[in-house]
């Protein structure tokens, strides 16, 4: 019985490796450049240049959203480069009192780098004990945030601050809860989220009608 038993997952395992090499295109050849006419295939590597593993302006972002925060993102869709690699990367700069909502990368653990400011970030642990480990970051500090977990960040300085941010998947994947909740579409049952909330089911009807946006 041992021996069919070891028999059957040595078996499982060895199907397993095989189906993955089948849908990964990284053993098979050097990169896998996105192609930018989609359908999830590799660019011929005859056509790619050293502009689709490059982005300039990383230290440029664009205008500030309604939370005070104005990203820069390295990815597959401004570097085809990154396809496959598993990485996402960015440059965040906060206006003073700029914060990003909890939120949560389903997909990704994330590391941040302080380049300027100070920024205090934290994450909370799961049911039952919801442990809140925080930080308070200056120039030059760096934090980790693991997989999944609600996490917060906010400029505490008294100008702007600017963090690198790494994280470990080429699409992380955003759920900002506020956002989330209170903007779906259709709109999730009022009474429902007042309970949930402990809110008046006004309040959270205003909630519902405010333009929610991340970017």
């Amino acid at each position: 019985m041992a021996s069919n038993a070891i028999f059957l997952i040595t078996l499982a395992l060895f199907n397993f490796i095989c189906i993955s090499l089948a849908f990964d295109p990284r053993p098979l050849q050097d990169f896998c450049v996105a192609d930018p006419t989609g359908n999830a295939t590799c660019k011929d590597p005859k056509t790619v240049t050293a502009d689709d593993f490059f982005l300039s302006g990383l230290d440029r972002p664009k205008g500030f959203n309604s939370y005070g925060v104005a990203l820069v993102i390295a990815d597959p869709t401004t570097v085809p480069g990154f396809n496959t690699l598993g990485l996402t990367y960015a440059r965040v700069e906060y206006a003073q009192n700029g914060y990003f909502p909890p939120h949560i990368h389903p997909r990704a653990s994330e590391v941040i780098y302080v380049a300027e400011g100070t920024v205090e970030v934290g994450f909370v642990t799961t049911y039952p004990d919801y442990k809140y480990y925080s930080k308070v970051l200056n120039q030059g500090d760096v934090f980790i945030i693991p997989v999944g977990l609600v996490h917060t960040q906010r400029n505490v300085a008294k100008g702007k601050s600017v963090t690198l941010v790494a994280l470990n998947s080429q699409n992380p994947g955003n759920i900002f809860i506020p956002d989330n909740v209170f903007a779906a579409k259709p709109a999730i049952n009022s009474h429902y989220l007042a309970g949930a909330f402990k809110l008046l089911e006004l309040t959270v009807r205003i909630l519902q009608g405010k333009p929610w946006f991340m970017y």
